[in-house]
């Protein structure tokens, strides 16, 4: 299918453990320079990234960090930025704030790519290693943290009592977390702000970053959008630019009860075509849960 084109590999927390080496690296042994909005290293980054080169040849393959310009106006990056901004006490966050805390390194602070390595690439490094050590057919202990919470406190329908005990000490939590100065968070975790949230948290970081785009597409939240049901006031950005998620590409049962065309369906891609705005199409919405869980 893409036979003759280019693929461009952008990292973000999951994978990137391919292009450490290479952002550890720049620099011929000394301080490496600073991370600008795109860096090109080519398809042999790193070890991993020439493996993945020579898989897709002949198409070719190019590495860029942190993100990307696809066209004039047009950022993309894979949103993993976000985890020091968000509201939502999830795992990466909570680990993003603590070791900020440690560091003395504080999100107001930020004003470059490498303010935001400096506390996340750690991270990073730790759950990959934690993931390339778990016993085959047992994912690491933090595998689906932020869902398993997410569906004790809004989703466990099977056992009523004990979501409602923890819904009622989830706010006592979250506020003991904003006066310890480790967030600040919000107690709310119902799907209109856990995408608020995300939504919040990449306008900051575009503004931090001084990404002066039309559109920015990323993903990482995994809330694809934006949707004909969305306000579209979510998604605009100060200029009158808008914000494009891709969505998720997992299949996750607790965030697909919408069915195909929801939020969290996978498959969604953004297209670009003759210099228009981006184009938001799921490729899989045909498919039923069955359908796709059976190839």
């Amino acid at each position: 299918a893409i036979r003759g084109g280019e693929v461009v590999l952008v990292a973000g927390n999951h994978d990137h453990r391919l292009v450490a080496p290479w952002l550890e690296g720049r620099g011929e042994g000394g301080r490496p320079p600073a991370l600008g909005l795109e860096e090109h290293a080519g398809p042999d980054a790193t070890p991993a990234t020439a493996a993945i080169a020579e898989m897709l040849a002949p198409t070719t393959l190019d590495v860029a960090y942190p993100g990307v310009w696809l066209a004039d106006g047009v950022y993309a990056t894979h949103g993993h930025y976000v985890d020091r901004h968000s509201t939502v006490p999830s795992f990466e966050r909570l680990s993003a704030a603590a070791l900020g805390r440690v560091l003395g390194d504080s999100a107001a602070d930020i004003s470059a790519p490498d303010d935001y390595e400096v506390v996340l690439a750690p991270i990073y490094a730790l759950l990959d290693a934690i993931a390339a050590r778990a016993p085959d057919g047992r994912g690491p202990s933090h595998a689906h943290a932020s869902t398993r919470a997410w569906r004790a406190l809004a989703g466990d329908a099977d056992r009523p009592l004990r979501r409602r005990l923890l819904a009622g000490a989830f706010p006592l939590g979250v506020g003991v977390l904003n006066r310890a100065g480790i967030g600040p968070f919000r107690a709310d975790v119902s799907g209109p702000e856990l995408r608020r949230a995300g939504l919040r948290a990449m306008r900051e970081v575009i503004a931090r970053l001084g990404v002066h785009a039309r559109d920015v597409i990323f993903g990482h939240t995994h809330r694809g959008g934006p949707l004909p049901s969305d306000d579209p006031a979510d998604w605009a950005l100060p200029g009158g630019g808008r914000l494009w998620n891709t969505g998720s590409w997992v299949y996750e049962r607790t965030w697909t009860s919408a069915g195909p065309g929801g939020p969290y369906w996978p498959g969604g891609v953004i297209e670009l075509t003759g210099g228009g705005p981006p184009r938001r199409e799921g490729l899989l919405d045909g498919l039923d849960a069955a359908r796709l869980l059976a190839g």
